[in-house]
């Protein structure tokens, strides 16, 4: 039995046509909603931290990578021992280093910036209907456990005269899923990031996904699925949209 949960995007604080981000998202109708100084919300905080961590620079180089190689290691040698292995009998003489380096691949995704991968695959073109790609592999780590998360993505969006090369999508999806994540936060950040690059008039995003958390340890439970989506814009507003959205990722 799969066990559902699902997120929903808040806008921001600022201004919003069809409920998309235009540097601010804008409420209907124009103008700014009435809110006292320092009331922001918990749904805004969250918002305004996705935004920025989508503009910010990437915080892992090659060279940090070959810097904090050894280091790494002896934490994975430390861990050995900890857990009642013998670090310098055969068969584990190398696993340091062989999971350091794994660890490292498997966090790619601070090495990498979203904006280094859209420069030159948007494209104007005068085409409105919703364009899905789904069934994209996703491969993450729990920042709870350290542990695999794997499943599918699927992505739509309806654009407004520009589209994305339909790699990309799934490049967005990798460099965002190779980090220490939350899948909640994963489905927000590649929602936003799609707004953010092509002021499409709606975003829809679900991730269906396997937590190892969930499965190896605490309640064991080896069918079970995490579903979580976000939706914006007219995805969010019309149901008619969103059902069109949803009915097409099942099919």
């Amino acid at each position: 039995m799969e066990h559902t949960q699902y997120t929903k995007e808040e806008p921001d604080s600022g201004d919003v046509t069809n409920g998309h981000f235009d540097g601010m998202v804008k409420r209907p109708g124009g103008g700014r909603a009435a809110q006292a100084p320092g009331a922001e919300s918990g749904a805004q905080r969250a918002q305004s931290s996705v935004m920025e961590n989508w503009r910010g620079e990437r915080t892992r180089s090659v060279e940090d990578n070959e810097m904090s190689l050894p280091s790494l290691a002896a934490a994975y040698t430390t861990i050995l021992r900890g857990l009642g292995e013998d670090p310098q009998r055969q068969g584990l003489l190398k696993t340091p280093w062989r999971a350091a380096t794994a660890m490292q691949f498997f966090t790619k995704g601070y090495q990498e910036k979203i904006i280094d991968v859209l420069n030159d695959a948007i494209f104007d073109e005068d085409h409105d209907e919703m364009v899905i790609v789904k069934d994209i592999d996703m491969f993450s780590m729990c920042e709870h456990h350290l542990v695999p998360i794997f499943g599918k993505v699927h992505i739509g969006y309806l654009p407004n005269k520009r589209v994305l090369g339909l790699s990309k999508l799934a490049r967005i999806v990798e460099i965002y899923s190779r980090r220490l994540q939350v899948q909640e936060r994963l489905t927000k950040q590649i929602a936003v990031a799609i707004t953010e690059a092509l002021q499409p008039t709606g975003v829809g995003v679900v991730i269906e996904a396997t937590h190892m958390c969930m499965v190896m340890r605490g309640v064991q439970k080896m069918n079970s699925k995490t579903i979580t989506s976000t939706m914006l814009g007219v995805f969010r507003e019309d149901p008619k949209t969103r059902d069109e959205f949803l009915t097409l990722i099942r099919s």
